[in-house]
């Protein structure tokens, strides 16, 4: 089979997987922190079809794919979470919301336990799916870490923000897609992207030396 057929191949599965379980931790958290909205819609489950956004969990990650990015991300449908009802305040928000990420990173490192350990041969199928079960994971945690709003990133920087950064980052999540589309400006050609690459790219060889980016 043709190598980014392939690629293409494992890709999906492998991309549901991580952000079903990604999703799913949200959930998790937030119902064990006194929010039970998303086990009321049925979000706190491990099933992909509940949880994938067309664009960001299929169109952006096949297209960073097909531009022979460096790097993989995407996003989900967000959990729904209601903070207000949430224990700890913006503490319990930051947990909600890194918990997530955090998932991915060990998906991650597990992945690269089993690259270690098993030593795969490049271009055979187990060496595509632990690659990019690894680069995804990575480019998943690192992307949604970042603080900007609705990332995952902003609930931890919500958590010890001052005000006028708290009012800034409230603008930019009221304004909804617009201001995602304005980030994703930014991530793409202000230079913004490249050092978050480079920290994808040095997790990526930290975690597994010799794979092939």
């Amino acid at each position: 089979m043709d190598n980014i057929l392939l690629s293409l191949v494992i890709l999906l599965p492998v991309l549901l997987f991580s952000m079903a379980i990604h999703e799913m931790m949200h959930a998790l958290a937030s119902d064990q922190l006194g929010d039970d909205t998303a086990r009321v819609m049925g979000r706190l489950t491990i099933n992909p079809l509940l949880h994938i956004d067309p664009i960001w969990t299929v169109a952006v990650p096949l297209l960073l794919l097909l531009s022979h990015s460096p790097f993989l991300f995407g996003a989900a449908k967000p959990v729904p979470v209601n903070f207000n009802r949430l224990r700890f305040g913006a503490w319990g928000g930051a947990i909600v919301g890194a918990i997530g990420p955090l998932t991915n990173l060990v998906i991650a490192a597990i992945g690269a336990l089993l690259f270690k350990q098993l030593s795969p041969v490049v271009d055979s199928t187990l060496y595509e799916v632990l690659r990019i079960t690894i680069v995804l994971n990575i480019g998943l945690f690192v992307f949604n870490m970042i603080p900007w709003p609705p990332l995952d990133g902003s609930r931890v920087l919500y958590a010890f923000a001052p005000q006028p950064l708290k009012e800034f980052m409230e603008s930019v999540e009221s304004i909804g897609i617009a201001g995602l589309l304005i980030f994703i400006f930014l991530f793409q050609f202000s230079g913004f992207g490249n050092p978050v690459g480079n920290l994808m790219v040095s997790l990526v060889r930290t975690l597994a030396p010799g794979l092939l980016l």
